[in-house]
């Protein structure tokens, strides 16, 4: 081997070391917030407010994550947050998929305006259509309900829609052209050709939609009044305000409630990395 290859090698590895150093010292850095909260979860109320901060508990109890189901219904409230986040990121997933793929394949007038028209409702701030889309839930007598959580999210968000043409249009033409020799419809185009070839997109989606929905504060506020009907997010709030002293059961219910969108995350990773990687890369 010669000196100039060698020198290269030195150079990848001190690179590379650098570079594995700085993600490690970043990844311990975001880590830290989240194991404050499983030890504050696991320690005793005596322990946790004492100064200097002990990092591990004197004593571990588990109990911690059973008092706050005997204070506030968690059990309800976790279903109602399952029930919402599902059928949203249900309906997310197929009325996105369905309209990316018409903008993506199919040909009919004044498409591509109809598209600008679509990614111009992101520019839109969301508070800019909070009091026409209550007023409009307060006449359909919608007010209490779910549906407003729900309904809406199956009329195809923007974004998605976007992510997901951007990935149709990665998808070789000749498939399609092969297809629609064959006798398939644009319907079965869609069907049997782009969705089974869109599993890592539609997981992206599927993944943003589900995280955002468990974790949305703010519309579940405006449009659930009844202590049953809330989801664990506006639980979790009120949890906060009224029994704030009790800090090792608050750490425990937060952790209770971030568990599924980390054990969905860490199912999915696969489908999450690949989309990322291959959405938006043509067209």
């Amino acid at each position: 081997m010669t000196t100039q290859g060698t020198r290269f090698q030195v150079a990848n590895l001190a690179y590379r070391f650098w570079l594995y150093l700085a993600v490690g010292i970043g990844a311990v850095i975001f880590a830290i917030p989240f194991y404050w909260m499983i030890r504050t979860a696991f320690m005793p109320a005596w322990q946790i407010y004492q100064f200097p901060p002990q990092w591990i508990p004197a004593e571990l109890h588990p109990e911690n994550f059973f008092k706050p189901f005997r204070v506030f219904p968690f059990e309800i409230w976790f279903l109602n947050s399952f029930i919402v986040a599902i059928l949203s990121t249900l309906g997310v997933v197929i009325s996105s998929s369905i309209v990316a793929f018409s903008f993506a394949r199919l040909r009919f007038p004044f498409r591509d305006t109809l598209f600008l028209l679509v990614l111009a409702t992101i520019i839109l701030p969301e508070h800019v259509r909070l009091i026409p889309t209550y007023l409009l839930f307060v006449n359909l007598g919608w007010i209490g309900t779910y549906l407003p959580l729900i309904i809406p999210k199956w009329f195809a968000p923007a974004f998605h829609v976007f992510l997901l043409r951007q990935f149709f249009l990665t998808i070789p033409k000749e498939m399609d052209d092969a297809a629609l020799i064959d006798g398939c419809s644009p319907f079965s185009l869609y069907w049997r050709i782009h969705l089974p070839l869109s599993a890592a997109a539609l997981g992206v989606v599927a993944i943003f939609q589900f995280t955002f929905e468990w974790n949305d504060f703010l519309y579940p506020l405006i449009y659930l009044h009844e202590l049953n009907d809330f989801t664990i997010a506006l639980g979790l709030q009120l949890f906060q305000g009224q029994l704030s002293n009790k800090l090792q059961e608050l750490m425990a219910a937060s952790l209770l409630a971030v568990l599924p969108t980390i054990l969905l995350f860490f199912f999915a990773q696969r489908y999450f990395v690949q989309g990322i990687v291959v959405s938006g890369v043509k067209g």
